[in-house]
């Protein structure tokens, strides 16, 4: 197993132990019932958001993106765009990061960013991409700025379609033409599923969804 798989599905064990990758049956917010269900509010400790951070750097070096500084839209983004600042700095990759208020402040400082300027190449970080919303509110935050929106790097790409042919992620590639970057993919879960016991009940059910919403 190379590097880049076993970082992939350490992640996914780790998900497993955090209780954020659950295997059942949920509805999703397109109202599908979904065999698996990641929420990433469980990596809810000191030690777990450190760990995230750790995986969140192995997939950005992974891909071997020339960037300046990160960037996570406010609110979920914020914790992990700090522990990827953190994450990067331990490998010896010590760069700025900033984040966004969800409204202006008009005293102190002021300004609508917090954190350092955003300049050159950036990279955004969120947990997943589901309607690309806060991309798309991100991309133009940077870009008013007067910097370059470099990738999206996210925890989970369920690589399945959205309202079209498309999935969120391809959308969002093709529409800014930047890379979006996953620690792990629906590929990763089933990969875990089949090599373990414990999960393969769930296996039917995954292959299944993955024929009947998912893209290539």
């Amino acid at each position: 197993m190379s590097s880049s798989e076993t970082f992939r599905q350490d992640f996914l064990k780790f998900a497993l132990a955090c209780d954020a990758l659950r295997f059942g049956e949920f509805k999703t917010k397109s109202g599908r019932l979904s065999p698996y269900f990641f929420n990433s509010g469980q990596f809810n400790t000191g030690a777990a958001l450190g760990a995230l951070g750790g995986f969140f750097s192995d997939a950005l070096s992974a891909a071997q993106l020339s960037f300046d500084m990160v960037y996570g839209p406010a609110y979920k983004g914020i914790p992990l765009v700090s522990t990827l600042a953190i994450g990067l700095a331990a490998k010896g990759h010590n760069v700025p990061y900033a984040f966004n208020r969800k409204e202006a402040k008009d005293h102190g400082e002021g300004g609508l960013i917090v954190g350092a300027p955003l300049t050159g190449r950036v990279v955004i970080v969120d947990d997943v991409v589901t309607a690309g919303t806060s991309v798309r509110e991100s991309v133009a935050i940077i870009r008013e700025h007067g910097a370059t929106p470099a990738g999206v790097l996210v925890m989970v790409d369920r690589m399945e379609r959205g309202t079209g042919e498309q999935s969120a992620v391809q959308q969002v590639q093709l529409e800014y033409n930047i890379p979006v970057i996953a620690i792990a993919t629906l590929n990763d879960v089933m990969a875990l599923v089949s090599a373990d016991p414990a999960l393969a009940a769930h296996q039917p059910k995954i292959e299944q969804y993955r024929a009947q919403y998912g893209v290539n």
